[in-house]
């Protein structure tokens, strides 16, 4: 009898144990979208997905491609996806549009501490500087990220009157390359090599990037519904953890995690998506102002003023409040942060 209750004990404690452990094993789910297609520096995400950092951190995360980051902001916003990557002048012009939305996303960290975008020309064109472009045709998709914050850049540089042309993003390069337009905007590691692909030699495309000409714009931002802000703050601070863990291996070795697009996209070219990875990195993610800051980090200072500027820029419904943006309590230690190495000499 003795024997028996000692076995069902042991028994009990056994199903006891394992019902605990399912449980602390249970991994917290987060969709993620991009904002843009499985392309190189999608490597950023896919890198600790495949090496399991996010399923280390106890996290289930699914990454979804995306179109463009107005449409990564407002998916967040609805809640069919807990996370984003998206543009913050997106996310500060959606804040702005809509006062009343009661799930405004929140930017978590910064990305790109420079926006890639710039205004690229051939040199065929005449166009040589940004005082150049005045009275010039101009094209970019309505919601390319430089064309909405071309205001900016035409203050900056003294640019009066240009004519735009909209078209889709695949034709963006191809009626520059035609002649159909003098110049477009669009990210530097996007539009450059595409122009590339559609015959234009490199030496003979002028490129004006907008943090060298008097835009100093953060890009993109990791992004997360107010409910996970509120509810599960511990899931954020660890996706950011493992993200940072795996961002600091593409950024040593770029050519190595493209791989990780590659298992994603079979039908990417491993060439070229390397090169706008590294394009990338050099331009918007180890830049001067990003070593300064710090990776993930921004400036008060310097938020504010683009706060000021997309008002301005986008003509919003209302002022931007950076405050209500922008969230540093999630980040990682300074340590794992410090992920940049010194610029190549």
């Amino acid at each position: 009898m003795q024997k028996r209750t000692l076995l069902k004990t042991a028994a009990a404690c056994l199903a006891l144990a394992a019902t605990l452990g399912t449980a602390h094993a249970q991994s917290t789910p987060i969709k993620f979208q991009l904002d843009w297609r499985f392309e190189g520096p999608a490597a950023l995400f896919l890198q600790p997905a495949a090496k399991g950092y996010f399923k280390d951190a106890k996290l289930d995360v699914t990454i979804d491609a995306g179109n463009g980051s107005g449409g990564t902001v407002t998916r967040v916003a609805s809640g069919t996806y807990d996370m984003g990557f998206a543009d913050l002048a997106a996310l500060m012009e959606f804040h702005a549009n809509n006062p009343d939305a009661p799930n405004k996303p929140v930017a978590v960290m910064m990305v790109y501490n420079n926006t890639p975008a710039s205004v690229m020309a051939l040199k065929k064109s005449g166009i040589k500087s940004a005082a150049d472009l005045n009275g010039k045709k101009m094209g970019a998709p309505v919601f390319d990220a430089g064309r909405r914050a071309f205001p900016i850049f035409a203050k900056a540089n003294g640019v009066g009157n240009v004519a735009w042309t909209a078209m889709d993003p695949p034709l963006r390069e191809t009626m520059l390359v035609r002649g159909d337009v003098d110049a477009i905007t669009g990210f530097t590691f996007t539009s450059l090599l595409n122009l590339e692909a559609r015959g234009a030699k490199l030496e003979d495309v002028v490129v004006m990037p907008y943090a060298e000409n008097g835009v100093r714009l953060y890009g993109n931002v990791i992004i997360a519904h107010p409910r996970l802000v509120r509810e599960n703050p511990q899931a954020i601070k660890a996706f950011l953890s493992a993200f940072t863990k795996g961002a600091k291996e593409v950024v040593a070795n770029p050519a190595a995690a493209i791989e990780t697009v590659k298992a994603r996209d079979g039908i990417i070219n491993t060439e070229l998506e390397t090169r706008r990875l590294k394009l990338a990195i050099d331009t918007v993610i180890n830049s001067p102002d990003a070593r300064a800051e710090g990776f993930g980090q921004v400036n008060p200072g310097r938020l504010s003023l683009m706060a000021s500027q997309v008002s301005d820029a986008f003509q919003t419904k209302t002022r931007v409040n950076p405050d209500a943006v922008w969230s540093a309590a999630f980040l990682p230690s300074k340590a794992e942060l410090n992920i940049l190495p010194a610029p190549k000499k």
